[in-house]
């Protein structure tokens, strides 16, 4: 099978990896791709912004599948253009993907399929997002409603903070994300990011993981896309799995049918696991990153058969399967981030690294006169695996310290939570 893979990233480098042990994959292309990513596909000079050179693409080079990566693509509603021309995606339709693409569009959902999340307030103004502000008080949680490249939150300690995020969403500081505005409680308790597979009709668990938000070490700073990864998640057992899919994840696959918008691909759900049970704070319509990149390296399942099935609609007749080993991930960025950063730095060590056990998955890299250098913010996801989380930690860390790159930098107590529990 020829797939195309949709994307640039860390995430899509894991999945690219992943394809690539998928006994019928015979040809594996990648859009717009990164230099890690060449290494495993072929890359195509194809910009995935213009979905009828996305189509033409796909039947001049007969391609079976689409694997769609990023968010953007889903909300823009590729899988409906690419369904259309009669070409199998693996993705949420547009209007499905608008569980990620509006906040308010999940909340209102939440509230009609009584799914366990935050109070909140849904606003196209101001003047009603402040007075809800002034009303509540602080901590309080502000998001620009749509996509905002995981910049449109803000944990709001006074509640003057609060209303200068609602003046900046509405000032433009997040351009159309910022034209509608959700204000919601602050929940209380442990973080965790949960993953399932749907067809419209069936969904399965995948696994969970825990995410690294802030920048520095012991979660401060500002939040970012995410500076480190583990799974499986030690809050998440068995039990907190099944109630996190009868209470959140079944009743939001059913709503959606209900609604005639039935829900096919990644449903990923940012949860907050509080004293009272798991409670959903937002859903992404896609895999995680840097989720990804602790998942698919423990995914003994067949990544493509899985896709398939989902986009086919026979996922109740496939089976999902994970290592019980650990995976942790540990992001280097470019120094800066998540503010200002320089591209064009040298990087080096990634041999040596990778042969210390672990997997150098490339995130924002180019390759420049032969040489690798940093293209983004978030550059490197170096991920280890190990039979607990601290021993992936340690093993990760051994190969952050093999790569030479003086413009980076990194967390440096990426498993935190776990190893302090495990002390």
């Amino acid at each position: 099978m020829h797939v195309l893979l949709i994307g640039s990233g860390g995430r899509e480098h894991a999945i690219a990896a992943k394809l690539k042990t998928a006994p019928r994959l015979t040809r594996l292309t990648a859009a717009p791709g990164n230099a890690g990513i060449a290494a495993l596909a072929e890359i195509a000079a194809l910009d995935v912004t213009d979905h009828a050179a996305v189509v033409d693409f796909c039947r001049r080079e007969s391609v079976d599948l689409v694997f769609v990566g990023p968010e953007a693509p889903l909300v823009a509603g590729i899988v409906d253009d690419l369904a259309a021309a009669g070409i199998r995606a693996f993705g949420p339709s547009r209007v499905a993907a608008q569980l990620e693409g509006s906040k308010g569009y999940t909340k209102d959902l939440c509230r009609e399929a009584f799914i366990p999340t935050a109070a909140y307030g849904r606003f196209a103004e101001a003047s009603a997002a402040r007075a809800y502000v002034l009303e509540k008080g602080a901590p309080i949680v502000v998001k620009a409603d749509g996509l905002a490249a995981g910049k449109g939150v803000v944990v709001a300690d006074t509640v003057e903070e609060a209303l200068a995020a609602v003046d900046a969403c509405f000032e433009g500081a997040f351009g159309a994300a910022g034209a509608e505005v959700v204000v919601e409680e602050l929940l209380v308790g442990e973080e965790a990011s949960f993953f399932a597979i749907a067809d419209g009709e069936t969904v399965k668990p995948l696994t969970a993981a825990q995410d690294h938000k802030r920048v520095g070490d012991g979660d401060t700073g500002p939040n970012t896309g995410g500076m480190g990864a583990y799974s499986p998640a030690p809050i998440v057992d068995a039990a907190m799995a099944e109630r996190i899919m009868a209470e959140i994840v079944r009743p939001t696959v059913t709503a959606m049918a209900r609604r005639g918008t039935p829900f096919t691909g990644i449903l990923f759900a940012g949860l907050m696991i509080t004293a009272e049970g798991p409670k959903l704070i937002e859903y992404n319509t896609r895999f995680g990153d840097p989720e990804t990149e602790v998942m698919l390296p423990r995914m003994t399942s067949d990544l493509l058969e899985l896709a398939l099935a989902a986009a086919e609609g026979r996922l109740r007749d496939v089976q999902v399967a994970f290592s019980d080993e650990t995976a942790l991930t540990v992001v280097m960025a470019a120094k800066g981030y998540p503010g200002a950063y320089d591209k064009g730095s040298a990087i080096e060590g990634i041999d040596a690294a990778e042969a210390l056990g672990a997997t150098v998955f490339h995130a924002g890299t180019a390759l420049v006169d032969g040489r690798l250098v940093a293209n983004g913010g978030r550059v490197l996801a170096v991920t280890a695996m190990g039979a607990d989380v601290a021993e992936a930690q340690a093993r990760a860390y051994a190969a952050v310290d093999a790569i030479r790159w003086p413009e980076g930098f990194c967390r440096r107590d990426i498993g935190w939570r776990a190893v302090g529990t495990r002390a």
